[in-house]
């Protein structure tokens, strides 16, 4: 169910506005509205994409695994 919403914007950029949509044949709402889908959800990056490449694959006969692993295991 869609609702109704006010938007104040310049007064010079309304008929902008209104030609940009005429243009792509849709109207300013559909404008608004699939710009505001495209946003993403949260600010910056997901949790995955923060993280992607900061780490690397220890190989079983590396000192560190060995370390790490006569520690934790």
């Amino acid at each position: 169910m869609k609702n109704k919403l006010t938007v104040t914007i310049e007064r010079d950029l309304i008929p902008k506005a209104k030609a940009y949509a005429k243009l792509h044949g849709t109207s300013l709402s559909e404008i608004i509205e699939e710009t505001f889908k495209k946003l993403p959800r949260r600010k910056g990056a997901s949790f995955s994409g923060r993280w992607r490449g900061k780490f690397t694959v220890v190989l079983k006969n590396e000192h560190r695994f060995r370390k790490l692993s006569e520690k934790y295991l």
